[in-house]
């Protein structure tokens, strides 16, 4: 017995070493000396502290700022910590009360816009944590923010335009703009 023991141990505290030490030591620093900014959360900083990671969403609902993609996270909207989606299917009530209620909230934004309400302004994604918007999501709401703001329309289209990543590989995914992105630009250029 004895003899089968100290090997176990041995190789336990080897691979222990090994794969719980070494390896993440390892990858850490790989990734951090190839994808520095990923690496280190995708933070945004502005004037030296951060205001949030380019790859998590925030809850914008002041009609000055573009909105988001709607969060079904808990107990608050965007929790990085708790990412979930509803898990309400398409023919639950609460889901279409939840999407009209979205809908009516757009209309009262933006009472003049006659445009379709698209649908990832009413509909959570399955993380929560969406920080991208659509391209129609985005001009859908660029009146509002041009009205709101006292800009010209044309320079918040000119913003959206700046912000909107193609598709990955130029084949994945549909093109989308970045909401905190985008909003902090909004802020930078009203305060020059």
């Amino acid at each position: 017995m004895k003899t089968l023991i100290r090997p176990a141990v041995s190789l336990f505290v080897l691979l222990t070493v090994i794969t719980g030490v070494i390896y993440p030591l390892a990858v850490t620093g790989l990734a951090k000396a190839a994808f520095p900014v990923q690496a280190a959360g995708s933070l945004i900083v502005k004037d030296g502290k951060p205001v949030g990671s380019s790859l998590i969403g925030q809850n914008f609902s002041d009609s000055k700022y573009f909105w988001g993609r709607p969060s079904a996270t808990s107990p608050m909207p965007y929790n990085g910590s708790g990412s979930s989606g509803s898990n309400l299917g398409p023919l639950n009530p609460a889901l279409a009360d939840a999407v009209k209620g979205r809908v009516e909230a757009l209309k009262t934004a933006d009472p003049g816009n006659a445009l379709p309400v698209p649908v990832d302004l009413v509909t959570a994604s399955a993380s929560g944590l969406d920080p991208h918007v659509s391209v129609a999501a985005a001009q859908y709401q660029a009146a509002r923010v041009a009205r709101v703001r006292g800009v010209a329309p044309d320079a918040v289209t000119a913003l959206i335009a700046h912000h909107t990543e193609g598709r990955l590989f130029g084949i994945l995914g549909e093109a989308r703009v970045n909401v905190l992105e985008l909003n902090l630009e909004l802020d930078q250029a009203a305060h020059h």
